[in-house]
């Protein structure tokens, strides 16, 4: 069974690069002699890329860049297999991948988020853990309401699930009957219209339509994160293989400018050099 479940993840990830591969050549075909640079990978680090993308492209019409997602662990294969000049993850990288150069664009707040009613204000990583093990299943055991737990995770390969289980799982799973999302913008719509459910994503993402709760009482803001107070607390890298080509390297130099870097702040995110 886990044999099989590997060969299945190996194979979803191959059509995911082929079909990103196929998106990549068909893009470039309509842009005419620009020079285009590809990121793939972290759906956290998407809609910042984009946005960053968007301006970069303001501000140099000759210059395109494509961003695409598909998840951290994709992101790096594209690199591997040459599809994408960036590969973009949202969570530090394994010893197993020390081939890669890691750039720092920002950092990132992991915020546990519930619906808006919930009236829990603060958990400690201990409850958050024993939640998502499917030990806690009513909300009642850590002070809410009389209700089931609903519990909603990302997909496997996600670098935010990845960043979740080191900061806050240690050696137990997610409970198999946690509900699987595949982007940050899932788990938020199952949690705005769940009274019952929890999730965790990207911090620049919550918005005002779901509930944060405090981690030991230590509220999920840039502020906090900036400071080190907030414990759950990840990197934003940019993954290239030795030294990028010049198109590239333009735009991580934009990215890591002041006009870059306050961009980034701007969404909520915490600057590369800011975190203590």
């Amino acid at each position: 069974m886990e044999q099989e479940l590997k060969n299945r993840v190996k194979n979803f990830f191959s059509f995911l690069l082929w079909t990103m591969a196929l998106a990549a050549l068909c893009s470039g075909c309509g842009r005419g002699n620009k020079v285009g640079v590809n990121l793939v990978g972290s759906t956290s680090i998407q809609p910042f890329a984009e946005m960053l993308a968007q301006e970069y492209d303001k501000r140099y019409p000759g210059r395109h860049v494509e961003v695409q997602g598909g998840g951290s662990t994709a992101g790096l294969q594209a690199v591997i297999e040459g599809i994408a000049d960036i590969g973009t993850c949202s969570r530090s990288l394994k010893k197993e991948e020390s081939g890669f150069v890691p750039i720092v664009i920002a950092h990132d707040g992991l915020a546990i988020v519930v619906h808006q009613s919930n009236m829990i204000k603060s958990l400690s990583l201990e409850q958050i853990r024993r939640i998502f093990s499917g030990e806690i299943t009513k909300w009642r055991e850590v002070g809410g309401a009389d209700r089931l737990i609903r519990l909603i995770t990302r997909e496997e390969g996600s670098g935010t699930r990845e960043a979740f289980v080191k900061l806050v799982m240690e050696k137990d799973r997610i409970s198999r009957k946690a509900l699987t999302q595949e982007s940050n913008g899932a788990v938020k719509e199952l949690v705005k219209h769940d009274p019952c459910a929890i999730g965790y994503m990207s911090l620049g993402l919550v918005g005002g339509e779901l509930k944060a709760t405090q981690v030991y009482h230590v509220t999920a803001a840039t502020d906090t994160v900036k400071s080190g107070a907030y414990p759950l607390v990840r990197p934003f890298l940019f993954v290239v293989k030795g030294k990028p080509a010049k198109a590239a390297q333009d735009f991580i130099d934009f990215v890591l400018s002041q006009d870059g870097q306050r961009l980034l702040e701007k969404e909520g995110l915490v600057g590369a050099a800011e975190q203590k």
